[in-house]
């Protein structure tokens, strides 16, 4: 019988929106576990990817042997209940996939697709949509992290289009009365700001049917049109003269994103997406048909088996516009609401915290020692994949001893009880799947 636990080398994805050579956590990790591979100071390097996923697929270090095969020839390291439940997986394809991402520049606005869209998309454009996945995802910051995350409150987003002239020749006048009407909110000028920013209720059908409008016409602008807009906002800003109160908190964000990518449309989604900044440890959940996009600093992803991305601005890459505006739900609220809790794993166990999100195929649980510290993990009922973040130690099941460091990745098998000990303060993170 094969190890239940040991070493991977997974692999590095270098992107334009990744951070150059060392500054990248992904390739600092990388250099660590990806076997031969070296930091290039002037590339960018972006992911890193832990999985079975067939674009960069990890394989075991001591024979380079696929990750995939290797448990499709052993299914005790996957389980038969998580065999059972995710049908894939007899053929040794984890239903997760684990990321570290380190973010130079702000990636597209984007939306992930449900299962029953996946499918469509796949059959109709696999050139394009790769495979026929959801993809639900989780981010934890390792570091301060700025994202796009949802659409604002709709009084907040009805006040930026009240505010921002730059907005008036895009969105029509007809929608932002509708919008106005819709949450019981005046559109006179100037307005009182304070009574835009009450407690927001949940969206009603009504409310995401005129949102829906005005995204759209937002992405559908015409692009001299979206360019003079953008233009006269920066410079605008740049001045530092005429800048409303509603305003001065995405001030530097609108700059930033424009310098990044110039006239580019999604700088405009400032005034209608959440801006949440994640520090080190808090997660945010995503779930399908949601708008994001992440715009700096580092983190920890898992999501679904997939790697569809319907994107529509901040990209150079192809843009879906008519798909992303029919997919997305177009729930609204404070940017807290895609925030997701830890919780102890286990009620003997301090060290360890599990982030949970409402979906089957992964969960991520968060270990932190003290030099010299030890604890315990139950039995899981399925595979992980763990990645050290810092410090050093090993991790011990039955007969079975792997010492690791900082950017070690480690797979561990299906019912195996393991004990994490640190010989440095120690930071793991490991996702896994219970059925």
């Amino acid at each position: 019988m094969s190890p239940a636990v040991f070493k991977l080398s997974p692999g590095v994805q270098s992107y334009d929106w990744g951070k150059k050579g060392s500054a990248s956590l992904a390739a600092q990790f990388g250099k660590t576990c990806v076997e031969g591979f070296e930091i290039d100071e002037n590339k960018t390097y972006a992911e890193l990817w832990m999985g079975t996923h067939p674009t960069l697929p990890s394989k075991l270090t001591s024979d380079s042997s696929l990750l995939s095969d290797h448990i499709k020839s052993d299914s005790t390291l996957v389980g038969d209940k998580v065999i059972r439940k995710f049908e894939d997986s007899r053929e040794g394809n984890l239903p997760f996939l684990f990321k570290v991402l380190s973010i130079g520049t702000a990636l597209s606005i984007q939306a992930h697709p449900d299962k029953k869209l996946a499918r469509k998309l796949f059959d109709e454009r696999p050139n394009v949509y790769k495979d026929p996945n959801h993809k639900p995802e989780m981010a934890i910051a390792l570091t301060p992290f700025l994202a796009f995350l949802n659409f604002l409150p709709l009084p907040i987003l009805l006040l930026n289009l009240l505010v921002v002239p730059e907005l008036k020749p895009i969105i029509p006048s007809h929608l932002i009365n509708q919008l106005a009407s819709s949450v019981g909110l005046p559109t006179g000028s100037p307005p009182d700001v304070s009574s835009y920013r009450q407690t927001p209720c949940k969206p009603t059908e009504e409310n995401k049917q005129i949102l829906k409008q005005i995204f759209e016409a937002l992405m559908s602008a015409e692009k001299d049109t979206v360019t003079t807009a953008i233009q006269s906002l920066i410079e605008r800003y740049k001045r530092g003269d005429d800048i409303r109160e509603a305003e001065k908190n995405v001030v530097d964000l609108a700059i930033m994103l424009n310098e990044q990518y110039p006239d580019d449309v999604g700088v405009l989604c400032v005034f209608f997406l959440n801006v949440v900044e994640l520090k080190k440890g808090e997660a945010a959940f995503l779930e399908a048909n949601s708008p994001h996009a992440y715009i700096k600093g580092d983190i920890i992803e898992c999501m679904a088996t997939s790697d569809n991305v319907v994107r529509a601005g901040l990209t150079p890459k192809l843009r879906d516009v008519p798909t992303l505006v029919e997919m997305l739900t177009y729930e609204s609220g404070p940017g807290e609401q895609q925030l997701l809790q830890p919780t102890t794993f286990g009620s003997q166990d301090d060290a360890t915290k599990l982030y949970d999100p409402p979906i089957e195929e992964f969960s991520v649980l968060r270990v932190e020692l003290a030099s010299g510290g030890k604890t315990s993990h139950r039995k899981i009922e399925g595979p992980s994949i763990a990645v050290v973040t810092q410090g050093s130690g090993s991790v011990v099941s039955g007969d079975d001893k792997v010492e690791f460091e900082r950017g070690s990745v480690i797979f561990i098998g299906a019912d195996e009880e393991v004990t994490w000990q640190a010989t440095e303060e120690l930071e793991v993170f490991r996702a896994y799947v219970e059925a």
